[in-house]
């Protein structure tokens, strides 16, 4: 059984534009066993195939692009299934091109801060998996000694926070925490990765103070570039300690941390560095008083800080984009008071990264090439995943987008596949569609269909 997928315009490896190119997908393994650099019509090839032996997929003129890899993704399922879940969240990453997710450890009850916990996880996702998903897990106090078993059960590496998170079964860790965990983490070569929300109240911190809690600019204020740039700085000190485990800095915001990441990396530090969508997509001044759906941590920051951020993955000190999908109950934003002080932290865009990174991206001269090394090729290297993931080469898992470029939409709910329907986009207009998604060769996605998935069934696997 094969699968051929053709196209004038498919982004190979090392392009930064897209060619003709032909690719074969043995449905036996779902791996991509042939690319061949020419574009075939249908009428003779089909005919040297006997039926039911080939599935052949003309895409013309539309762009066949490598599955997207999202590498930080809040599935919150078991325990909080009502905010989202294992089924509606990759339906949602499907609907967006998105193949492979890793999904954090906090938020679900219980977190994957064990082995048993991770074993909870993975039951709940079986048979609700549209797309490939895999595991991060947790680091918090006193459980460095679960890192080993953890990494031979299969996370890909491990989630910290340095600052509070609210959530008792994941509580924030202390610098000599993080001393008991890497030295543990130094022992072991594979996906010893250390993650890290990178905030940190320290004596030196700003004191802000509470005025109105409507304001954005007052939230802006109780989370300044000044926690991020503190515990960056650790995070670099540490890491000269442990060389040997690779630390990355999830949703970085503050464009003023970016000489002390320059700086290590300069160094040779094995340091990698992620910003999201909502960083680079909107900006604070544009961000209405209650409008908490905005709401995030860390924050939204200004225009002028958006830009230094693009240039920064241009020039290669940020590695990747990811969503940081962190969606709740809709009642949790508290929409009708608009406290921004109270209300739930995270925003929700997961379908939406490809289209939004592609609209903002054309106006600043950004390539094709360059949104899929920076939303698929780099994710799948932090998650330990470049030898199957990502890219669209022999060897690799047949994860196909085919994608339109052109047309525009305006975001309104019937776009949104995950659970709770709030997100800061609705109402903007983006360009780029995803037409279909194929996850090792197999459907997973088709705009054709009624809502999408009518008549298909999940065939992501857990990784």
């Amino acid at each position: 059984m094969l699968l051929t997928v053709t196209s004038r315009n498919v982004l190979l490896p090392d392009y930064d534009l897209p060619r003709p190119a032909t690719i074969n997908v043995d449905l036996r393994t779902g791996k991509i066993i042939e690319v061949r650099l020419r574009y075939i019509g249908d009428g003779a090839f089909r005919e040297s195939w006997a039926p039911g032996e080939l599935h052949f997929v003309d895409a013309g003129d539309k762009i066949i692009l490598p599955g997207l890899v999202d590498a930080h993704v809040h599935l919150e399922e078991p325990g909080k299934q009502d905010w989202e879940g294992f089924w509606t969240g990759t339906q949602a990453a499907a609907a967006g091109g998105v193949t492979t997710l890793i999904d954090m450890p906090v938020d679900s009850s219980p977190p994957t801060t064990t082995p048993r916990n991770l074993d909870i996880k993975r039951h709940s996702a079986r048979g609700q998996c549209w797309v490939d998903v895999g595991f991060w897990g947790g680091a918090i106090p006193q459980n460095q000694a679960e890192s080993g078993p953890l990494l031979s059960a299969g996370v890909r590496g491990f989630k910290c926070f340095l600052i509070d998170t609210g959530i008792e079964e994941f509580p924030c860790v202390s610098e000599n925490d993080l001393h008991a965990h890497m030295s543990h983490l130094q022992h072991f070569a594979k996906n010893s990765v250390m993650i890290f929300h990178a905030e940190m109240q320290t004596a030196s911190s700003p004191a802000r103070h509470r005025l109105n809690p409507r304001s954005y600019q007052e939230f802006l204020s109780s989370r300044p570039k000044e926690l991020e740039i503190d515990a960056i700085t650790l995070i670099t000190r540490l890491q000269a300690i442990y060389p040997s485990v690779s630390c990355h800095i999830a949703h970085l915001s503050a464009a003023a941390a970016l000489p002390i990441i320059r700086a290590a990396k300069d160094c040779g530090s094995k340091l990698s560095v992620e910003t999201c969508f909502h960083y680079l997509c909107l900006s604070a001044e544009d961000i209405p008083d209650g409008a908490t759906e905005y709401k995030c941590t860390p924050p939204i920051r200004e225009d002028s800080n958006r830009n230094l951020l693009w240039d920064a993955l241009v020039d290669g000190t940020i590695d990747c984009v990811t969503s940081d999908h962190s969606p709740c109950l809709i009642e949790m934003k508290g929409l009708e008071r608009g406290d921004f002080m109270e209300a739930w932290g995270g925003v929700s865009s997961l379908g939406l990264g490809l289209s939004l990174l592609w609209t903002e991206g054309k106006k600043r001269g950004i390539s094709l090439g360059q949104i899929i090394r920076w939303m698929s090729i780099r994710n799948a290297e932090l998650a330990g995943l470049s030898d199957t993931k990502g890219q669209l080469k022999v060897g690799h898992d047949g994860d196909l987008v085919i994608w339109d470029p052109e047309p525009e939409f305006k975001v309104s709910k019937e776009h949104l596949y995950f659970k709770n329907k709030l997100t800061p986009y609705e109402g903007m207009t983006l360009k780029g569609l995803v037409h279909k998604t194929f996850v090792r060769g197999r459907l997973a996605y088709d705009s054709a269909l009624q809502d999408g998935f009518t008549g298909l069934q999940p065939s992501g696997e857990l990784l």
